[in-house]
């Protein structure tokens, strides 16, 4: 089932929500704050939950229901096939939109009849006063801020496609991504093999809710983003050099593991303590200006931990990528081999 566009909506804004722990209510006021009368807000439950959909009710948006749950990738598609506005907008219910957000979307839409998507970024205030809640959702702020406009991927947390784009390519991939994933970033590179234009709007950004502990951080760093997002990348041609997979991004993940290299070999060669201090180094030089920003915002306290985390991340990044690289090739000849790709369902 396929909802017709109506033409006197503009902005179907689309929630997709999971064992709401209190997040859902900020994102939707500020959402209901700045949506316009031709806007719809539409609240997808991933699974039965009579305490979302009450919140969802009372901040006036439409509940729809997955039976059971199916992950953020279907209940976006869900939510996308039954709006009626012609721009879709995607937030997490963890995200709050800052003021001007909504707005934002549809003036770019409006100005520029050839983009196909937008997506923004945290912003630099998260909610969570952890160190590494704050170091996690700055590294997400600072990495989005430093890439370039022109993107060839899609961030769902806070993005907006045409609906007939979004259509026409088969929404989010659910029958590969079954839980939080690389599910946007698989759509956007989708987007653009179909011929989208993409970019990335460094204003559009809103205040991250969640927070990280260190495992939950490690977790779905490797298990959600790192090794199927490598996955990805190594059934296409070349290596895109946006976002985490920067040139200065890759360059710090080699460094740090010759880091590594290097004190486990000084156990002989005790030489190689001072190249692995130069190996620090370099990464602390590339990664000069993300450092500043955890000093401004958190002193020396977060500065000095969001370092450490900062080359930990390095290193299990590099491991990830080379775990996928190996779990792709052929036992016989070499080959790289292609999976094959899941259905997409609306």
């Amino acid at each position: 089932m396929v909802t017709p566009a109506n033409p006197r909506v503009l902005l179907s804004i689309i929630v997709p929500t999971y064992n709401d722990s209190g997040e859902l209510v900020a994102c939707l006021a500020a959402l209901r704050a700045e949506a316009s009368p031709e806007s719809e807000l539409i609240v997808v439950l991933d699974g039965p939950s009579a305490d979302a959909a009450a919140v969802a009710a009372a901040a006036g948006a439409r509940v729809l229901n997955l039976d059971q749950r199916a992950g953020p990738a279907a209940a976006r598609n869900h939510g996308a096939a039954r709006a009626q506005g012609s721009i879709l907008v995607f937030v997490d219910a963890d995200v709050v939109v800052r003021p001007g957000g909504l707005a934002r979307i549809a003036q770019a839409f409006a100005a520029d009849p050839g983009l196909t998507a937008l997506f923004g970024s945290y912003d630099d205030s998260p909610r969570s006063p952890g160190l590494v809640s704050r170091y996690r959702n700055l590294l997400h702020h600072f990495v989005h801020q430093e890439s370039r406009a022109e993107a060839t991927t899609f961030w769902a947390g806070l993005g907006a496609v045409r609906r007939a784009a979004f259509l026409e390519v088969g929404g989010f991939d659910a029958a590969a991504f079954t839980r939080p994933s690389v599910e946007d970033i698989e759509l956007g590179y989708r987007l653009r093999a179909a011929g989208g234009r993409i970019r990335l709007d460094r204003e559009l950004q809103g205040t991250h809710l969640k927070r990280w502990s260190f495992w939950s951080m490690v977790r779905t760093d490797v298990t959600a983003r790192a090794l199927p997002w490598a996955r990805l990348v190594l059934r296409s041609d070349r290596i895109p050099a946006e976002l985490n997979l920067s040139v200065s991004q890759r360059a710090s993940a080699a460094l740090a593991t010759c880091a590594l290299v290097a004190v486990a070999l000084a156990w002989w060669w005790t030489i190689l303590l001072g190249a692995a201090a130069l190996a620090l180094l370099g990464v602390a030089l590339i990664n000069w200006r993300f450092y500043r920003l955890l000093w401004r915002q958190g002193g020396v306290q977060l500065a000095a931990a969001g370092s450490l985390l900062h080359v930990f991340y390095f290193l299990y990044s590099a491991a990830s990528f080379a775990l996928a690289w190996l779990g792709t090739r052929g036992p016989d000849t070499g080959r790289v081999l292609v999976p094959p790709r899941g259905r997409h369902r609306t």
